[in-house]
């Protein structure tokens, strides 16, 4: 016997005659008939609210206006696919009154990740961009044990070169390379004493007392994750509506300004003789790495997010519907 749902609401006319039309059908082609009421989820109301009526026979949908014929033609090919699978019509038929009798643990998380996603998206970003700088604050407070274990958790992911850190509890927040040419700014070279070429010595070096100390993430990454984070919260604010941003503009808008800054201060410092001949030696600001990271971040959220929204949406209308069908279930069986 087949399934069918019929999605309805109250004072509908429509969708009483449709019932009417399923119940006078049970004589041809029986079927257990579910009828849910979209109210009952914003969800179900969003998807179908502008269609109903709508019956639901297995791959098989009609959306009013429809009529009498069309009903028991679009119930007959259900009913011949169920008898033409070449399987046994009454296991195929327990699976599918299983399937809707209960909503399983792992449909209710999922059901509830569908709803909440961009609440989890959000936490992680603020507590991956936000941990960095717990580490100076350790630091200061004596806790250098706790303090090391997150600048080396994120010196995985970062280079975090002192002279393109963020700098708390210190003189200055930044201590760019002089070749940075930022006037009225202590240079990284001579607030510490250290070459400007010794990569392995920026790395290590977290500050002191008089200096401060550096954050875990350097200035581009904050700027990336913080940039994702705050168009994560536009996003979740808004509602979740924000149009498809197209590939053109994620690459000119978020990818071309971070790979001409970054690019060409890696190219233009490459120990090799000619380069420098092609492209000047140049040192990027924090200005600039805030500015490109985060036009990344923020784009690449934007490219994301929306997709991620559309594939969420359909998990959730499924497991929305199924939800229904469990707590709205009238099954009308006609010998």
């Amino acid at each position: 016997m087949i399934e069918v749902t019929l999605y309805s609401r109250a004072n509908c006319d429509l969708c009483k005659e449709a019932e009417s039309l399923l119940q006078e059908l049970q004589n041809k082609i029986q079927h257990n008939l579910t009828i849910v009421d979209i109210d009952r989820d914003p969800v179900m109301v969003e998807m179908y609210e502008k269609r109903i009526p709508v019956v639901e026979v297995g791959p098989y949908h009609l959306d009013a206006p429809f009529n009498h014929q069309q009903l028991l033609v679009t119930l007959g090919a259900a009913n011949d696919r169920l008898t033409t699978t070449g399987v046994d019509k009454d296991a195929i038929q327990l699976l599918i009154s299983r399937s809707f009798e209960t909503m399983t643990t792992a449909d209710k998380i999922s059901l509830w990740i569908t709803k909440h996603y961009m609440l989890l998206f959000n936490l992680f970003i603020l507590f991956y961009v936000g941990l960095p700088f717990l580490a100076p604050v350790l630091v200061k407070a004596g806790a250098t044990v706790s303090a090391s274990l997150i600048y080396r958790g994120y010196s995985l992911m970062c280079h975090q070169l002192a002279f393109r850190s963020w700098f708390l509890f210190g003189e200055q927040a930044i201590y760019p390379r002089q070749a940075a040419g930022l006037n009225g700014i202590l240079s990284y070279e001579k607030a510490t004493g250290i070459r400007t070429d010794d990569l392995i010595a920026a790395h290590n070096f977290i500050g002191n007392d008089e200096l401060g100390y550096k954050v875990a993430l350097c200035e581009r990454d904050i700027a990336i994750y913080g940039g994702i984070f705050l168009f994560g919260l536009i996003f979740s604010l808004t509602g979740r509506r924000f149009p498809l941003l197209p590939w053109w503009a994620w690459i000119f808008i978020g990818v071309a300004p971070i790979g001409a800054d970054g690019g060409s201060q890696l190219i233009s410092q490459l120990p090799i003789g000619f380069i420098n001949h092609i492209i000047p030696y140049r040192e990027s600001t924090p200005l600039l790495r805030t500015l490109t990271g985060g036009l990344f971040g923020i784009m690449t959220a934007w490219f994301a997010y929306p997709l991620v929204e559309f594939s969420m949406r359909d998990t959730q209308i499924m497991l929305a519907g199924k939800f229904s069908k469990v707590m709205e279930r009238k099954p009308v069986i006609h010998s």
